[in-house]
């Protein structure tokens, strides 16, 4: 038999099985599972990267103010909170396979409309489009991925969905490179008609999740695709795995799960992590980095092609970075990444601002930039990148999972909406300017390190049901005796002393 794995197989298999037999061991390929799982990450990191090309271009042929760049791109993150408000309600009810799906069909309409834009108006609203398929996909797959993931594991194959948010961001950096000779913005946009198609072909011949399908009552189809996911699982294994999913699931069945369950005082502690995590992401600074580069580069006095093919370079370290990041996350832990991160982004971006409001001399000027901002997206994506989307899929109750992932990921959107219209304004030369902008970023950057010093807890290498667990009993996620955050009945996360 082939190592992928159809849902028809699943559903042949629940028809001839009852519940409680044992699980037929047909092995998933596991890589195949958790690259095609994440490959939403692609669509995700190319319409975030491909506009910094459209930008360069389409600025001069449509005579486009700063307010109007700041529309054009913050218009992707408007839909995608619209998307990711949506997915909630739509990965508990259709499933988080489906979901994803779905986004990537919204994805295919809307990148068809940009492409075919006659007006900054009309790129706008289709801009929109695209983003409530990212949005519906950036809310879900996290949640697909942790579901799905072993706890030893998870850290690492949900650092995936960074790892192919940045490989997104590159391959759209290399297509602006290629198209730019030709001014040809359009075929920039439908490049992400491919990682669309691929992520639809692949999820035709993936699982649901097993957490997803108990919840429906269809047992037989979970135990199968459980034993297929952990191929060298004994059928005890199996049994207790199974229990602890039915267990969680029997305490959340008197109600359903809504976004009301996140207000619950148990929960709301993990609420005020994820939001601090959502936040905190994007008000590091990162999609004005990724969206404006050129744009940046290009008014310190850079040639087009020159500011493109240093995106890329950008893109390239973004990528090597993220990889490191799958290597170290289930090693040194969730929160020492974040601590480390945001101090090399404080330190990158400080000395970015100083150089640039310092130094005159142009090909310095580029080059000391150039280096800065390396180390600020190697800092980002070693912390607060893949580190994030981690912690956003695994800190909430099976109840609220689907409500807190879509408030988290809503809230992600809408700080990344703010950053990407406010940059262009807030950075031109009558305000801030880049140099005070970089500062402006770095001071937030050491609210960060705090706020993960004393804020977030810890959950490597705890299963999805012991953090609910620990919740439940009023203790935070993986706190240790030593450094464990205090939650005392009502009272929110209270910081340690």
């Amino acid at each position: 038999m082939s190592s992928s794995f159809t849902s028809a197989t699943v559903c042949a298999m629940a028809t001839t099985a009852s519940p409680a037999a044992p699980a037929a061991r047909r092995p998933v390929n596991r890589a195949t599972l958790y690259t095609f799982g994440a490959f939403g990450g692609i669509l995700f990191g190319y319409d975030l990267g491909v506009i910094a090309g459209v930008l360069v271009l389409i600025t001069k042929q449509w005579q486009l103010s700063a307010f109007q760049k700041g529309v054009i791109t913050a218009s992707l993150s408007v839909g995608a909170m619209l998307g990711a408000m949506l997915a909630g309600r739509l990965c508990n009810r259709i499933g988080r396979k489906r979901t994803i799906m779905l986004a990537a069909i919204v994805v295919v309409a809307g990148t068809l409309g940009c492409a075919l834009a006659g007006s900054w108006t009309v790129m706008m609203v289709t801009r929109g489009v695209i983003g409530i398929g990212v949005g519906l996909s950036s809310a879900t797959v996290p949640t697909y991925l942790a579901e799905l993931a072993p706890a030893r594991a998870r850290g690492a194959l949900g650092s995936l969905n960074q790892l192919f948010i940045v490989s997104g961001i590159l391959i759209a950096f290399l297509v602006d490179y290629a198209l730019s000779s030709h001014n040809n913005w359009k075929g920039m946009f439908l490049g992400a008609l491919v990682p669309a198609g691929i992520l639809l072909a692949g999820l035709l011949v993936l699982p649901e999740t097993p957490r997803w399908l108990l919840s429906k009552g269809r047992d037989a189809e979970a135990r199968t695709v459980l034993a297929a996911v952990r191929p060298a699982a004994g059928e005890a294994e199996l049994d207790t795995e199974l229990g602890e999913i039915r267990d969680i699931i029997r305490r959340d069945s008197q109600e359903r799960g809504r976004i009301r369950d996140l207000w619950q005082p148990w929960v709301r502690p993990m609420v005020l992590v994820a939001l601090i995590l959502a936040i905190g992401q994007q008000f590091s600074g990162v999609n004005a980095i990724n969206a404006y580069f050129p744009t940046m580069l290009k008014s310190l006095g850079f040639a087009t092609r020159t500011a493109l093919l240093s995106a890329v370079v950008l893109g390239v370290v973004k990528f090597l970075f993220t990889v490191w990041e799958l290597f170290v996350v289930d090693r040194w832990g969730r929160r020492p990444l974040l601590m480390t991160g945001a101090a090399v982004m404080t330190v990158a971006l400080f000395a970015a601002g100083l150089v640039i409001k310092n130094v005159h001399d142009k090909d310095t000027l580029g080059t000391l930039t150039l280096v800065f901002l390396i180390l600020y997206l190697a800092g980002y994506e070693l912390g607060w990148g893949a580190t994030v989307w981690v912690m956003i899929g695994e800190i909430f109750p099976l109840r609220a999972r689907a409500a807190g992932t879509g408030l988290a990921t809503t809230v992600l959107w809408a700080a990344t909406g703010l950053v990407t219209a406010v940059f262009p304004t807030m950075s031109a030369k009558n305000h801030l300017g880049i140099g005070g902008a970089m500062w402006v970023f770095a001071g937030i950057n050491v609210l960060l390190l705090i706020l993960a010093r004393f804020y977030i807890p810890e959950t490597k290498g705890r299963s999805l049901e012991q953090i609910e667990r620990d919740l439940r009993h009023g203790e935070p996620a993986g706190a240790d005796a030593d450094d464990a955050l205090e939650v005392p009945g009502e009272v929110g996360l209270i910081p340690e002393s």
